[in-house]
């Protein structure tokens, strides 16, 4: 739109006519996009195949040229597409308040000028003595401002006069009407001029120079592209995502979708798909690569030393993605609230027969460690699955904050922590494309607090049909039969080195300080846990009161003798350090439990 914005175009405005031009945009970026494949496969590939010269050379130089504009192009239409989508989209709103208030003023048999102001008819009315009385008709001028201003003072800088005065008048009831209708159509116009300013500024940003050569600045200049349409649109395309349903129901919203509207959220809006739960796994790693850099950018940007470790645990795990992995890469969450999140599937779990997700522990964080160990501990769990079952995928889900050290461990953590795991659960299971997949939950640590606590919400953890809890300090259960999957279906993994599987009830850690330490802990536990098989968060898991199945692990390095410190609560996933718990991990994530080697209970 150009010029002034007037009530009167807002009014007569056909916004299909956007739509209908984003569909010719679209067109002309599909063409490119199907020119540079054939540019690409076919002449490219083949000029490569059959000639080797100086000149074959310098033709695959042009054709690559060739390609980067196709690519530009193809990028370039997309915007202006996705930019006239949502020009049209954002300005059916203010069109529609636009028409309402226009139909009240009809009704009420009001003139809506071409200022926008209201004017509104002569009433006879009665006065406080009961004598009628004609009030004149006026004009009412909207403002888009809200609240209205209250009735100002009478004449003269007085007060209004009192009925009683002779010289009161009553008030025309029709005064307050076409005020509201006024106001009702400045506000309308007033939104619809923000909206076709911001979109103007988009648009102009996205006209291209002529004899335009695509270098590699001119393709960086895509990202601000994109960035730009997505400050305008925005608001258009996140109206358009089902938050609020489930993850069933969004994976229904995105298998509606045309191929194109899909393509608009992953190239203009990853950030807003990346992490729903209910998106394929493939789309969402596609979305989350594309928000990686911009997420990186805002942290360098943002500076300090939390963005700094953040930063550079993405510039990790970026290196990660761009080297070939087995089983290959899926970034299926990436964020910076909190200590960080990240979520990595090692195989395609939509695709699996067999999904673990991994929920790590106390210190867990996005940092430099993460990416190097934790990752890597279901990297190991998918191998070690895969050698069982190929189609096997293993998941490391830090959607939550962990503790950072023991001394500030509660239950508030995992009772926050315990319904997002629900939700993307309920995620993998919606996408996932086999009849009955097998699902294992796993925690480490106080991952396995978290674990145990989104078992025993309502419906338990979606889909799970195993759970297996490593060096855990209890789950806040007394029975596995409280983690609503089955006693036999609860495998529990516990080094009698690991000081995590020891740690004693809070009553028995104060009842020891009081009366002296080591021998006044002992007195403790002879107080609060008869038979020793209480922990931190309830019922030791290893213990036969807690009744799971408890499998072998090597006891790892004892903590003072040893020096092993806590090096025996971080083996269990490692097949160098402990191949029989790793391999016990493997067997159960693909559903072959039966080859696991038990342990007694504690």
């Amino acid at each position: 739109m150009t010029g002034t914005l007037t009530w009167q175009l807002l009014r007569d405005l056909k916004t299909s006519e956007f739509t209908e031009a984003s569909k010719k945009w679209h067109e002309v970026s599909g063409r490119s996009a199907s020119d540079r494949v054939r540019v690409d496969r076919a002449m490219s590939a083949k000029l490569r195949e059959t000639q080797e010269s100086d000149a074959a050379e310098a033709a695959l130089g042009r054709l690559r040229r060739l390609s980067r504009n196709f690519q530009y192009v193809h990028t370039e239409c997309g915007l202006v597409r996705t930019a006239l989508n949502g020009l049209a989209g954002d300005l059916a709103e203010p069109q529609n308040q636009l028409k309402r208030a226009l139909a009240d003023a009809a009704a009420l048999n009001f003139t809506v000028h071409a200022d926008g102001s209201v004017s509104y008819p002569a009433v006879e009315v009665e006065d406080v003595t009961g004598a009628k009385q004609e009030t004149p008709g006026s004009r009412a001028r909207g403002s888009s401002r809200l609240p209205l201003e209250p009735p100002g003072p009478g004449p003269q800088g007085q007060p209004p006069l009192h009925p009683g005065y002779g010289g009161f008048k009553p008030l025309n009831p029709n005064a307050a009407k076409a005020q509201d209708v006024a106001d009702r159509i400045a506000r309308a116009v007033r939104s619809a001029q923000e909206i076709d300013a911001r979109y103007a500024k988009t648009l102009n940003g996205l006209r291209a120079e002529k004899g335009l050569d695509v270098t590699a600045a001119t393709l960086k200049d895509v990202a601000r592209d994109t960035a730009d349409v997505r400050s305008a649109a925005g608001m258009h395309l996140g109206e358009g995502i089902p938050e609020d349903k489930s993850p069933a129901e969004r994976k229904k919203w995105w298998d509606g979708l045309t191929e194109e509207q899909r393509q608009e959220y992953l190239k203009v809006a990853p950030d807003l798909i990346g992490d729903l739960d209910g998106i394929p796994a493939a789309a969402r790693d596609e979305a989350n690569r594309t928000y990686l850099p911009v997420l990186m950018d805002e942290l360098a940007r943002r500076g300090g030393d939390d963005a700094r470790t953040k930063l550079d645990a993405l510039r990790m795990i970026q290196e990660k993605l761009d080297k070939p992995s087995h089983p290959p890469m899926f970034l299926l969450g990436i964020g910076d609230e909190g200590n960080g999140r990240a979520i990595v599937s090692y195989g395609n779990p939509d695709m699996s027969r067999n999904v673990s997700a991994y929920v790590p522990g106390l210190g867990t964080k996005l940092d430099g460690e993460f990416v190097e160990d934790t990752m890597k501990r279901a990297q190991d769990t998918a191998r070690g699955a895969r050698r069982v079952d190929p189609s096997t995928a293993s998941i490391i889900w830090l959607g939550y904050d962990a503790p950072q050290n023991v001394d500030v461990m509660s239950r508030g953590d995992a009772q926050r922590g315990a319904p997002a795991y629900n939700e993307f659960m309920a995620g993998i299971s919606a996408t996932n494309k086999n009849a009955d997949p097998h699902v294992t939950a796993i925690g480490h640590s106080y991952g396995s607090l978290t674990v145990g606590t989104a078992a025993k919400e309502s419906g338990g953890i979606p889909g799970v049909d195993d759970v297996i809890l490593l060096g855990s300090p209890g789950v806040d259960a007394q029975k596995a039969t409280e983690l609503g999957v089955g006693k036999d279906h609860v495998f529990v993994g516990a080094a009698d080195n690991d000081p995590v599987t020891h740690l004693p009830t809070k009553d028995e850690v104060a009842l020891g300080w009081i009366t002296g330490g080591p021998v006044g802990l002992r007195t403790g536990r002879d107080l609060f846990d008869i038979g020793n098989d209480d922990l931190y968060f309830g019922k030791d898991p290893a213990s036969a009161a807690f009744g799971a199945q408890r499998f072998e692990v090597n006891d790892g390095p004892r903590m003072i003798r040893d020096m092993g410190l806590f090096d025996a609560h971080s083996q269990y996933f490692t097949p160098q350090k402990d191949r029989v718990s790793a391999d016990n991990i493997a067997n159960i994530v693909a559903g072959r439990p039966d080859a696991i080697v038990r342990e007694k209970h504690r």
